[in-house]
């Protein structure tokens, strides 16, 4: 059953509490919005990619597809759609008010290694990620939150990038922050990037990766505006059809 009333209060009270309280963050961010994978204000353009778990889009209606697999349902407009859409604007509120633990400075990181442990990583402005590695290293309990444009405006932007779970870390207990749009790019045919965790956009979402390495993306993709996938297999943390590690989340390592 499609329960998210609850769970967006606990989510959101839990997020509050941390504010001063605590030193890192105490709930998984993306836990609020049942079954979706994919989630849109405006529109969900899909093309050549595989979601697996809901689609909703709302208050828009607008869905294009493309020669895509949807494993789960396609929700347009519709009640469940709404109640989800109100369900993400509550943890995007929410996120945004819990405090850095890590800030970060600089905007742009090219043919680098970087690793981070479980916590509230912030980056001022916008965050670019070119031909580089992200490992996040934790426990199976750790969570990391990515806030991107802390100061009101900020992008995040990953081309031919990875994020890669060590230790025990779940993907599903990473989240990505952005005060505007999030760009996930892998064009390199023959070297597959993965990406891991939920986005939560404050515009759109933009997933692309190569026509014969297709973007591997473990996590949900939440936009306040529209979400466009090319070349993407995703896989939602909240999947409805049976996809993950046994536990409800998406699994990638």
């Amino acid at each position: 059953m499609f329960q998210v009333t609850s769970r967006v209060a606990i989510a959101t009270i839990a997020l509050i509490l941390a504010i001063g309280t605590i030193a890192g963050p105490t709930a998984n961010a993306a836990g609020t919005t049942g079954s979706f994978a994919v989630l849109a204000g405006t529109a969900v353009t899909c093309t050549t990619s595989t979601i697996n778990g809901d689609v909703g889009i709302y208050p828009g209606t607008a869905f294009t597809n493309t020669g895509c697999t949807i494993n789960g349902t396609v929700h347009q407009g519709d009640g469940v759609a709404k109640q989800a859409s109100q369900a993400f604007l509550a943890e995007y509120a929410a996120v945004a008010a819990t405090p850095c633990t890590q800030l970060v400075t600089g905007s742009a990181f090219t043919g680098v290694a970087l690793s981070y442990s479980p916590g509230v990583i912030c980056f001022n402005a916008g965050a670019t990620f070119t031909d580089i590695t992200l490992t996040l290293n934790g426990p199976a309990t750790g969570i990391w939150i990515f806030k991107i444009g802390t100061s009101g405006t900020g992008a995040l932007t990953a081309t031919n990038s990875s994020v890669v779970m060590a230790g025990a870390g779940n993907p599903c207990n990473v989240t990505w922050w952005t005060a505007e749009a999030a760009t996930i790019t892998d064009s390199q045919a023959g070297t597959p990037h993965p990406w891991v965790g939920t986005i939560l956009a404050g515009t759109s979402i933009t997933l692309t990766g190569a026509p014969s390495d297709p973007l591997t993306f473990a996590g949900d993709a939440f936009a306040k505006t529209a979400v466009t996938m090319t070349d993407t297999n995703l896989t939602g943390c909240q999947g409805s059809t049976g996809h993950g590690n046994g536990n409800g989340k998406a699994k990638c390592n």
